[in-house]
């Protein structure tokens, strides 16, 4: 069973303070180009892994899919998203992603934000995605890159002459689990490497089609400046695939 931390009334609690969970997609600085290397989802059948408040599914619907399925362990997040839809072709479902089994030949994409580096069994669950695509199909996810998630301290050091800050990088090939302080204390997450990744895509037929190491651009910068600390170190990695 995946640790539920989002059930937890703390953590929730904060949780849903933050940008992306206020303003939806358009608070996610990745989603520009996360949502470039979507297909075209007119008619298509869609699944959504890790769905939280159902942003991304209403989305999708909003841009011609058939149905959205939209999974998620956390019944909070579930709740809210059912509170936020009022659309009888998206169907949430409370699930655990550790476990899950899934038809085959039957989406046409799927699609996880911020999910897939708190899978333990994550092996299996992109087998059951290869699997579950139709030939052409696309996979599309944001994963916290594995630069941000090795560190066994994950916070910036500051360099006492220069004032220079240095993100500290150790344990990279030393793949598993991580706790992390989040909002509450021992968050788990599963640190892997960007060839760990690859590897899994490719062994079950899907073949990268986009790979992005985010940051923000210049323009992002003059409107955010506070991202700039992103430019010392990635924290997102996003990757397209279609299934061959």
């Amino acid at each position: 069973m995946s640790q539920n931390v989002y059930d937890q009334q703390e953590f929730f609690e904060s949780y849903i303070k933050l940008d992306r969970q206020v303003r939806g997609l358009a608070g996610a600085p990745e989603w520009p180009q996360l949502k470039a290397m979507l297909p075209n989802l007119d008619a298509l059948n869609v699944l959504d892994l890790g769905c939280g408040f159902g942003w991304f599914a209403r989305f999708a619907r909003e841009n011609g899919a058939a149905s959205v399925r939209a999974i998620d362990l956390s019944e909070r997040m579930l709740n809210k998203a059912r509170s936020l839809t009022n659309d009888e072709k998206i169907e949430y479902e409370r699930a655990d992603l550790e476990e899950l089994r899934l038809a085959e030949n039957y989406y046409d994409v799927v699609f996880s934000s911020l999910t897939f580096h708190y899978i333990a069994n994550l092996p299996t669950l992109i087998k059951e995605i290869g699997k579950s695509l139709r030939p052409s199909g696309h996979l599309v996810c944001s994963i916290e890159h594995p630069i941000y998630t090795a560190p066994s301290r994950p916070s910036f050091v500051v360099d006492e002459k220069t004032g220079r800050q240095f993100w500290p990088l150790d344990g990279y090939q030393d793949e598993g689990l991580r706790s992390t302080n989040w909002f509450v204390e021992r968050v788990k997450k599963q640190h892997r490497t960007v060839g760990t990744y690859i590897k899994m895509f490719l062994n079950n037929n899907l073949q990268l089609a986009d790979f992005t190491e985010w940051y923000p651009d210049e323009k992002e910068l003059e409107l955010h400046p506070s991202w700039e600390s992103e430019l010392e170190r990635p924290t997102f990695l996003l990757i397209g695939a279609i299934k061959r």
